[in-house]
C-alpha cells in the first residue's frame, strides 16, 4: 500500500517551468515503477512519463520527450516531474501513479495507486 500526495501546480506564462513533486506513504515506495498522468480539458486522461523502480529506466510520451524530466529519490519518498518550455497545450491536472511492481508502464490500468492531481495552467 502507498499513498500518492502530489503538489506543485500553479499558473504559468508559456515558454516557463514548473516542479511538479509527489511525497509518497510506504515502506514499498523505492520497489515501485511510478509514473505521471494528466487530463486536459476536454479530453480523457494521457500518459506523460513514467520510470522504473530505480529511475535507470524513463519512458515518456511523444509530446512531451525533451521537455519534461521524471526523477526519483527513494530517500525521501519522492518523485518529481521537472517542465520546461511549458505549453498552453500543457494544462490540465497531473496525477502521480504508481505500481507495485519495478517495471515501468505507460497504460493508466497498470497502476493502482493514484493521487488526487495537482492543476497545471499554462497560459498564453
Amino acid at each position: 500500500q502507498v499513498q500518492l500526495v502530489e503538489s506543485g501546480g500553479r499558473l504559468v506564462q508559456a515558454g516557463g517551468s514548473l516542479r511538479l513533486s509527489c511525497a509518497a506513504s510506504g515502506r514499498t515506495f523505492s520497489s515501485y515503477a511510478m509514473g505521471w498522468f494528466r487530463r486536459a480539458p476536454g479530453k480523457e486522461r494521457e500518459f506523460v512519463a513514467a520510470l522504473n523502480w530505480s529511475g535507470g529506466s524513463t519512458y515518456y510520451a511523444g509530446s512531451v520527450k525533451g521537455r519534461f524530466t521524471i526523477s526519483r529519490d527513494n530517500a525521501k519518498n519522492t518523485v518529481y516531474l521537472q517542465m520546461s518550455s511549458l505549453k498552453p497545450e500543457d494544462t490540465g491536472v497531473y496525477y502521480c501513479t504508481g505500481r507495485n511492481n519495478p517495471n515501468l508502464r505507460y497504460e493508466w490500468q497498470e497502476y493502482e495507486y493514484w493521487g488526487q492531481g495537482t492543476q497545471v495552467t499554462v497560459s498564453s
